[in-house]
């Protein structure tokens, strides 16, 4: 994996918070290459990660082993369609972290002999705690495959889905989830304001108890239910608040709203790739 030449292109937060973990997990800088079309965002990374940059896609794709697409997802086809075919080397694995574009329209737009991994990952990544899925091509290779897996590994957890079809699952899961939390959170703090605390109190108190819950939960061989069932004791308070989550249909809202999610990250596929 060290000896591994990797480039970027894209250098914006999700790509900087990748390099930041891999070359804290021991990836040396002189080993990592990041194209983009802004200037002051190349000289960031220059001065704070001492990467290699360049501003020539074509040029950084000769120098690597994998190709990192850091791009959104409305600019891919242009971008990827505008590499020199012939100067990319056949051994070359991309990996696309942009949402909604389909492996089948990368391959049209890259070639179809090319080792493509397409992941979702999520943005708590910034903060080194991200949750990223990946599915591979039939052209990737195994070794390919722990390449791409330990380059998001840097940044949280990964793991392989076996259908492409499950990102669009995932998506709605652990791509929009943090939002989901943070609507729970702002909730929270609402009604913690109402019955009187301050709101800095709140929002800490609030912060520290999503912050403890995940990390029992993550520690846990327990299922959240079973969690759940452990700190609700009869006739007490928690076990008010949840009779009153459930008369109010919290759990089929939250089917619903991911289920909405997940058809949403379908037709934007279809809408951004074509496939």
């Amino acid at each position: 994996m060290n000896t591994k030449k990797i480039g970027f292109i894209g250098g914006g937060n999700m790509a900087s918070s990748l390099i930041k973990g891999l070359i804290v997990s021991g990836h040396s800088a002189s080993q990592i290459w990041v194209s983009d079309t802004n200037k002051d965002a190349l000289q960031s990374l220059v001065s704070n990660l001492k990467v290699n940059v360049t501003s020539n896609n074509d040029e950084l794709v000769q120098y690597v082993d994998v190709v990192v697409l850091a791009i959104k997802p409305q600019v891919m086809q242009a971008v990827v369609e505008g590499l020199d075919k012939e100067g990319v080397n056949k051994q070359l694995l991309f990996v696309s972290i942009a949402a909604g574009i389909s492996q089948s329209s990368l391959a049209e737009w890259l070639g179809e002999d090319v080792a493509i991994v397409r992941c979702m990952p999520n943005t708590p990544a910034l903060v080194l705690t991200g949750a990223t899925a990946l599915h591979a091509n039939e052209r990737v290779t195994g070794e390919q495959k722990d390449l791409a897996e330990n380059i998001l590994r840097a940044v949280g957890i990964s793991l392989w889905v076996e259908k492409e079809s499950e990102l669009d699952a995932v998506t709605a899961v652990s791509g929009s989830g943090p939002a989901y939390y943070f609507l729970l959170m702002e909730a929270m703090e609402e009604a913690a304001i109402q019955m009187g605390l301050c709101e800095k109190t709140a929002r800490l108190l609030i912060q520290q108890t999503a912050l403890g819950a995940a990390k029992i939960a993550l520690e846990s061989e327990d299922t959240p239910a079973e969690l759940r069932r452990k700190v609700t004791s009869p006739g007490g308070t928690t076990e008010q608040a949840i009779k009153t989550f459930e008369e109010g249909g919290f759990s089929s809202l939250v089917s619903q709203a991911l289920h909405a999610a997940r058809d949403r990250s379908t037709e934007m596929s279809k809408e951004l790739g074509g496939k």
